[in-house]
């Protein structure tokens, strides 16, 4: 190991006991309560919360349903069981000191997530799992909405696109997520350039109940990826419930329900969107044609109470026309301001037709052992067309205020032609069966899986670009045309044509084991697990071990330490196979990430509420790693394990009732990601006079000289130094049916570089991304503070209606360019110009929402 990462590892060290050290306990007298939490078919329910009422703290339940918790003596106290997706229950106590009470509880599921203005400490404590309230995902304000928008508020986690869903983990990219539904792999479309094209992601958040979330050492149960697992989880309707919602940006409907024995459970989501609405506000004019549509269903049969069955379907399609016409954008310097305009050609049709089933047979032998079988398919039918040809011109604009042109071209710095074409076919189907079981014990919990995954793969691709500038095809090569010896054939750049088919094979394993010892003076809980990996494509066999610990200290101050560590190995998958010019690489080897994560979870009261402060400091080692450029949202790989790199980190959040009553949270993270790409040579050419030669910009080009060196280290294309995500709720006192979220997202600029430029890859910075939505809500009908009341409009048809609120959200408020990436545009002397590509303005959006 270098002395440059023993340094890191030491600075990580020093972090953690930082942010873990606290002070001394004080005595006092206390009792316990204990017992076992189950549903009313008496199976264990894992992570309740069990807390007092008015003070801070509290426990959750082992994932065999037990608890334990310390409560003050001689002193009359409310115990408060709390779960999501389950009616709540209290009870009074006032225990002598020393006495232990045993209190076992069977809880009803409700179709209510959790009532307004309710704030529950739904943190699992112990793990590096983090819980998120469905319910928020429809409160957030958002140009793409959905869990992912609450998700990049997170601490460790970033996205500078308000288009996309995608969002990247403590320096990892977009791949390196896991997503699952109910156990199941969720897969994303290949071909997606731009968040334009993206639509609708496949979690619906009118069908969730329940949400976990990990930026880094994950247990062994979750799968082969190196930076994050979202974990979701589908309800279980008790009751015939829907949801109808329209905005300016689509609409969405849902239904849910059950039989009278509850033996049968239904599910039914169906999503419409066209953000027409917002891209017209984008610099590139033209007629925007997208529609994206999402249809989902879960169907539940209990045949007995050991046997279950369920089936989860998906149909998806997403559908993008443009017909650009032109484009004015104003960029440089003050001592240089430049602006670009481009009348267009042409047009671009993209399609994403994605299904996915999922049936799952659940069986129970006992009441301490779980069986499951999950055979699922995924397939997808990509194509992407374009023909789009690009005349532009470069101008350099007046910058004297006094002068009569001001903002106006004086002075043209360039003129060209560029034409983009594209033929871009994919159909991919990914079909698996997995085993998982599950066992448990008074005291600890046995999971373990055994996956089986066939892959078939067929891609064919035709894209080129043209470019052409001042009537000269780019590369210039001088010469007269037709005279001996200057036979001049024109070149095309970025060509790729490829006919591509892979199919493939894939098992994989795991077993992890938890368990809490019974101790007097703390609470530890250990989770050690491994997974093993198999790709007969690469015929590579990966081992993955992982643990964690977890130490809650018997001291007045309510604190949780954590530390875990794991090695999180990522095959590759096709797009990372696949290089620059549409080849493949069939021994490319798998990623690996070794991570080293500290933390602490502290809750305290602040203005006489409940607050949560969460700190965690990590250090990853990579090795293996596949270097790649992105371009909006688009990951180009270069198919070749030939980089190591780090990231290392601190993430800080806290959450709370910052207005009382309603939960709000802020997080702050400080990141550095790192890589160092083998045989990244250059060289540097002089002429007579000393001078490096810099095309397009030394006139004497005269080469005498050359020098050959290496880049070394530079920043991943997802180093972000800072970020900061805020999610606020608020609302009038005096009238809670008025409310208001907000939420603010910054992040420090990203790298980026001219492409193909080896010697400055990733020396340059985006400017910083500022992001801030903000929606006013009113409740027309329903109860406004959660209570089981009636509005006094709720009357004849409307009776059948829990609540109606209607919104008005502001996005982008403070009416920031955000810059995407760039389109370089080169003159004839092969200087090349960076042009940004701005996201959104400020923009207005009306929404309804009706609940019944």
């Amino acid at each position: 190991m270098t002395v440059k990462y023993k340094f890191y590892i030491r600075l990580f060290l020093i972090l953690f006991s930082w942010v873990c050290l606290t002070g001394p306990a004080f005595s006092q007298e206390f009792g316990a309560v204990f017992g076992r939490i189950t549903d009313v078919k008496n199976q264990p329910l894992p992570l309740v919360n069990i807390s007092i009422a008015g003070l801070p703290g509290g426990t959750v339940s082992s994932s065999n349903g037990t608890f334990e918790l310390k409560v003050p003596a001689n002193k009359d106290i409310t115990i408060l069981i709390s779960f999501i997706g389950y009616y709540s229950e209290q009870m009074k106590l006032n225990l002598k000191n020393g006495e232990r009470k045993e209190i076992n509880r069977r809880l009803s599921e409700s179709t209510t997530l959790l009532p307004d203005f309710v704030v529950e400490d739904k943190q699992i404590r112990g793990t590096n799992l983090n819980t998120i309230d469905p319910k928020l995902a429809t409160m957030i304000p958002s140009a793409a909405g959905g869990i992912e928008a609450l998700v990049k508020t997170f601490p460790g986690v970033t996205s500078n696109n308000e288009l996309s869903s995608q969002y990247s983990v403590r320096g990892g990219n977009y791949d390196e997520n896991l997503v699952y539904v109910n156990d199941v792999e969720i897969y994303k479309p290949f071909l997606v350039r731009s968040g334009q094209q993206e639509g609708l992601s496949f979690l619906n958040s009118d069908l969730v109940a329940s949400i976990l979330f990990s930026a880094g050492g994950f247990e062994a149960r979750y799968g082969d990826k190196m930076s994050s697992v979202l974990d979701i989880r589908y309800k279980r309707p008790s009751k015939t419930a829907g949801s109808v919602s329209g905005s300016l940006l689509g609409a969405a409907m849902h239904i849910e329900g059950s039989s009278k024995d509850r033996r049968f459970m239904y599910l039914m989501g169906f999503r419409q969107k066209s953000n027409q609405y917002i891209l017209k506000s984008l610099e590139t004019k033209g007629d925007y044609k997208p529609s994206f549509t999402d249809l989902q269903g879960m169907m539940i049969y209990e045949l007995n109470p050991k046997l279950e069955f369920s089936l989860l379907g998906n149909y998806a399609r997403n559908f993008y026309r443009i017909v650009p016409a032109t484009r004015e954008t104003s960029f440089g310097t003050i001592n240089e301001a430049l602006q670009l305009r481009v009348y267009f050609d042409g047009s671009e049709v993209d399609r994403f037709i994605n299904y996915m089933g999922a049936f799952t047979t659940t069986f129970k032998p006992s009441n301490d052992l779980s069986l499951k079988l999950i055979v699922s398919s995924f397939q997808t039918i990509e194509s992407e067309t374009f023909d789009i040809m690009g005349q532009y011109w470069i101008g350099q604009l007046e910058t004297d205020q006094g002068s009569d042109s001001f903002g106006e071209a004086l002075e043209t710095k360039g003129v060209g032609t560029y034409l983009d074409h594209a033929r871009n076919y994919l159909d991919a189907t990914v079909t698996s069966a997995e085993h998982r079981g599950t066992l448990l014990s008074n005291q600890s919990t046995t999971v373990w899986g055994l996956k089986y995954q066939h892959e078939i793969i067929n891609d064919r691709l035709n894209e080129w670009t043209m470019n052409d500038s001042a009537g000269f095809t780019l590369p210039y090569r001088a010469g007269v045309p037709g005279e001996a010896g200057n036979q001049i054939n024109i070149e095309l750049q970025e060509v790729v044509k490829a006919k591509i088919g892979l199919s493939s094979n894939r098992t994989s394993g795991f077993i992890q084991h938890s368990w809490e010892p019974e101790t007097e003076n703390a609470q530890w809980g250990f989770n050690l697990g491994a997974r093993f990996n198999y790709w007969d494509l690469n015929r590579q066999f990966l081992f993955s071990p992982r643990g964690s610990v977890s130490l809650k200290p018997d001291w007045e101050t309510d604190i949780v330490f954590r530390f875990s560590t794991g090695l999180y190995y990522q095959p590759p998958f096709y797009r990372e196979l696949r290089n620059n010019e549409g080849e493949i690489n069939r021994d490319l080897r798998a990623q690996s990430s070794l991570h080293f994560v500290a933390g602490s979870d502290l809750n305290f009261m602040a203005w006489e509420r409940p607050f949560k402060f969460v700190a965690e400091a990590y250090y990853k080692y990579l090795d293996n790693l596949v270097p790649y450029d992105v371009d909006n949202v688009r990951i180009r790989y270069n198919a070749r394990n030939n980089a190591q790199g780090y990231a290392a980190g601190i993430d800080l959040k806290v959450n709370g009732e910052f207005v009382k009553g309603v939960e709000s949270w802020a997080s702050l993270s400080v990141m550095r990601t790192r890589e160092d790409i083998e045989g990244d040579f250059y060289t540097d050419y002089y002429n007579d006079e000393g001078k490096r030669i810099i095309p397009g910009y030394t006139t004497n080009n005269v080469v005498v000289d050359s020098a050959v060196l290496e880049v070394g280290s530079i920043p991943r294309p997802t180093d972000q130094m800072v970020t900061f995500g805020l999610f606020f709720q608020d609302y009038l006192r005096r009238n809670p049916t008025y409310k208001m979220n907000l939420s603010v997202l910054f992040g420090t600029g990203l790298p980026y570089s001219p492409p193909g430029a080896v010697r400055t890859r990733n020396s340059r910075r985006m400017p910083s991304f500022r992001r801030v939505d903000i929606g006013f809500s009113k409740q027309i009908i329903g109860s406004a503070s959660g209570a089981s009341g009636k509005s006094h409009l709720q009357k004849g048809v409307l009776k059948h209606i829990g609540d109606i609120w209607i919104s008005l959200e502001v996005l982008n408020l403070l009416q920031v360019n955000n810059t995407i990436s760039y389109i370089w545009i080169r003159d004839v002397n092969n200087r090349q110009y960076g042009v940004p590509n701005y996201l959104t303005p400020r923009q207005l959006n009306v929404k309804i929402s009706v609940n019944f």
